[in-house]
């Protein structure tokens, strides 16, 4: 005889269709909350998460099911997505149509949608209050059903129809499709878009006397079912997740799936140990939750660690062309210093220096943009501040000729930090002391000094370059995110073109146009021909101006000039006064770079880094100007 502990072919069966089930209802749901957060803004997305709330309403019953009494509530509470299915279908699949084919939808869709919509709140409220769509449950689980009424050939008539004529749409919108990446992911949706029926619609109603039905063929089938379901909805929001992002595909790529490993494939895993682990305690006698307990909190530890080795498998997968040119960004993000970093790697820096010399004072000093500043102190803040200022510190700090001596100054040690390339200097570090001598200390000791000051210079050099980096590629992200929008836009449309913005502000181009108008303040065709001449705030304000455009245009630019005036007397130096000073000299007064650098007494490339920062406060006080016109004046 068996062992009565062991569970027969019937438990086992049932156990792997509510797991199959769970794991529907969380992949569902995470697919749903995944697409509201990054495609609410795509008219795609939020219909893909019209039919997936359908889905998760269906889902959620068959898992609440076989642990209710009330089963019958739990039926009829399931034709909420039920029905709601057929619509969803008919307008996710009309969104991804008009997206490819770059058409606006007509007013006939529009209604034909709306009526859908009707229809499917209509059908639902028939099955929760009245038995004239579906009638009393009948049945044990898991063949538990409600029996069809007199309506329910209608419905199914209005599901197959609406499903079909879904699918029509996805054929006619891969026949617009112009790339081959478009076209490549309207096949997978062509393939995967029936998922959402075939999981959600009540198939056991069709089955004549589905109460004989054997138990376990329903099983296995339904079995088979979730798992293309579940497979199906992977790939339908593969597809939709490109729809609305302006991201590189790699990035979507990459962003989903990590997301599915982190969040539902874990989720799964637990829930499994939840469900499973207490069957497997009791066959084996042990105490409840012991190993649920265990294995649970191994496998939440555990995952994110398994994800984190398993990375570059996983980049290798998904970027087989561009492997070597994805690791070369991963190893820029965890190289890159901030200056946080920079201050932080100094100051760890400095007090192995003191701690090496016995000193118990000292500080890192950098030149900045504009003036000297502190990297790292340990000690007395206030007096690393005062021997900043003294001359021979600040005459370490400029010199054009470095050496790898320390230079003895009012009590302190100082020593130049030089990049080894140049031979430039790069900041000093400099140790408050009362008695001590670098040319006392043995040689191993220097040999670690030495190795400490190099690691310093490497570092105040390596931050430095990438400042530069940083400055190179700031006047381009506008045309990075142009480049990424246009993508967005050759396989699909996710929202009205460019041409379609009212608000010139929010175009990416906006501080580019305000640049050129800049260069050419005092005329020209970068002036004349501006699509700034299109701002509300230059129509208001032309008859203050003869009505001369162009004349507004340079007026309302320099009130934006004007607002980065600090308050005070001018000063050519200071901070505060940095990026009016630019704007005034570089494009009011029109001074070439190099007189502008020499007047503000700054490098040409610090200038130019600081130019666009300035361009950038007038866009902002430009478009400032532009809301306030349209707030004072809606149309």
């Amino acid at each position: 005889m068996p062992d009565p502990t062991l569970p027969d072919w019937m438990s086992i069966l049932e156990f792997g269709n509510l797991i199959l089930s769970s794991a529907i209802l969380i992949l569902a749901f995470s697919l749903f909350a995944y697409i509201l957060t990054f495609n609410l803004h795509s008219r795609v997305g939020r219909a893909f998460a019209g039919l997936l709330l359908g889905v998760i309403i269906v889902y959620t019953g068959d898992v609440v099911l076989p642990r209710v009494d009330w089963q019958e509530a739990w039926l009829r509470f399931q034709w909420l997505g039920i029905a709601l299915v057929p619509a969803a279908y008919l307008h996710f699949t009309r969104m991804v149509l008009l997206a490819t084919w770059l058409q606006p939808e007509n007013r006939l869709w529009t209604w034909l949608v709306r009526v859908a919509f009707f229809l499917s709140a209509l059908f639902a409220v028939l099955a929760v209050a009245t038995d004239v769509l579906v009638r009393p449950a009948t049945g044990a689980i898991p063949v538990t059903h409600l029996q069809p009424g007199t309506l329910f050939p209608l419905f199914t008539l209005y599901f197959i129809v609406a499903s079909l004529w879904g699918g029509f749409n996805l054929l006619q919108a891969r026949s617009h499709a112009r790339t081959l990446a478009s076209r490549r992911r309207l096949n997978y949706l062509l393939w995967s878009f029936a998922a959402p029926g075939l999981g959600v619609f009540p198939y056991l109603i069709l089955v004549s006397r589905a109460g004989a039905t054997s138990p376990s063929a329903v099983l296995i089938l339904s079995s088979i079912a979730n798992t293309a379901v579940g497979i199906m909805l992977v790939v339908m929001a593969y597809s939709v997740a490109y729809y609305g992002v302006l991201s590189p595909d790699r990035v979507v790529k990459r962003q989903l799936v990590l997301f599915l490993l982190q969040g539902p494939v874990v989720a799964v895993i637990v829930v499994g140990l939840i469900l499973g682990v207490p069957k497997v305690e009791a066959i084996l006698g042990l105490p409840p939750n012991t190993a649920l307990t265990l294995f649970v909190v191994v496998t939440i530890v555990l995952a994110p660690l398994i994800l984190h080795i398993g990375q570059p498998w996983i980049d290798r997968v998904l970027y087989r062309n561009d492997s070597e040119e994805v690791q070369r960004l991963r190893t820029l993000e965890t190289r890159l210093m901030t200056s946080s970093d920079l201050s932080q790697f100094l100051e760890n820096v400095l007090v192995s220096i003191c701690d090496a010399f016995g000193v118990g004072e000292g500080f890192v000093a950098v030149p900045g943009e504009t003036d000297v500043r502190l990297e790292a102190v340990v000690g007395d803040i206030a007096s690393a501040r005062k021997a900043l200022l003294l001359p021979a510190i600040q005459t370490l700090l400029t010199a054009e000729q470095t050496d790898d001596d320390w230079h003895e100054i009012n009590g302190y040690s100082a020593h130049s930090l030089i990049n080894r390339h140049t031979d430039q200097p790069l900041g000093i570090i400099a140790l408050h002391h009362p008695t001590f001598r670098p040319e006392d200390l043995n040689p191993e000791t220097a040999a670690v000094i030495k190795h400490l000051l190099r690691r310093a210079e490497i570092a105040v050099e390596d931050r430095r370059l990438q400042l530069d980096v940083f400055a190179a590629l700031q006047p381009i992200l506008p045309d990075i995110e142009v480049m990424q929008a246009l993508q967005g836009v050759v396989p699909y449309v996710i929202a009205a073109p460019d041409s379609e913005i009212n608000d010139l502000t929010q175009r990416p181009e906006f501080n580019e146009w305000v640049r050129d108008a800049l260069s050419h303040f005092w005329g020209g065709p970068k002036l004349s021909d501006s699509p700034l001449l299109g701002l509300n705030v230059v129509r208001e304000r032309q008859a203050e101006f003869d009505g001369v455009p162009t004349r507004t245009l340079r007026a309302i630019l320099q009130s934006a000039i004007e607002k980065q005036r600090p308050p005070g007397e001018r000063q050519m130096t200071t901070s505060e006064w940095l990026l009016y000073n630019i704007l005034d000299l570089k494009y009011i007064q029109g001074k070439r770079v190099r007189e502008v650098a020499n007047r503000l007494a700054m490098s040409e490339s610090d200038l130019y880094r600081k130019q666009r920062t300035a361009i950038s406060e007038v866009a902002r006080a430009l478009a400032d100007m532009e809301a306030n016109t349209e707030m004072q004046d809606p149309k």
